[in-house]
């Protein structure tokens, strides 16, 4: 019982097999890809479309501002 408790123990303390440096931006990106289609697919995906609209406004309003200022001209 000591021996399997010891050798357990031993085990436990290794160092990881994985020695490669990973880029944290790379795995940030394979970590939303998987969430895109995991559990929470839908408020990422919620997310993704309000990004877009908000991008979407801000180029309307820029070229809202644009007509304005050579209206005004």
């Amino acid at each position: 019982m000591i021996a399997i408790l010891a050798l357990a123990l031993a085990s436990c303390g290794g160092k990881p097999t994985s020695s490669a440096k990973t880029d944290p931006e790379a795995e940030k990106a394979a970590a939303l890809e998987r969430a895109r289609h995991d559990a929470f697919g839908t408020q990422v995906q919620a997310l993704d479309k309000a990004k877009s609209m908000q991008d979407d406004l801000n180029k309307k309003a820029a070229a809202g501002l644009d007509k304005a200022d050579e209206a005004s001209k």
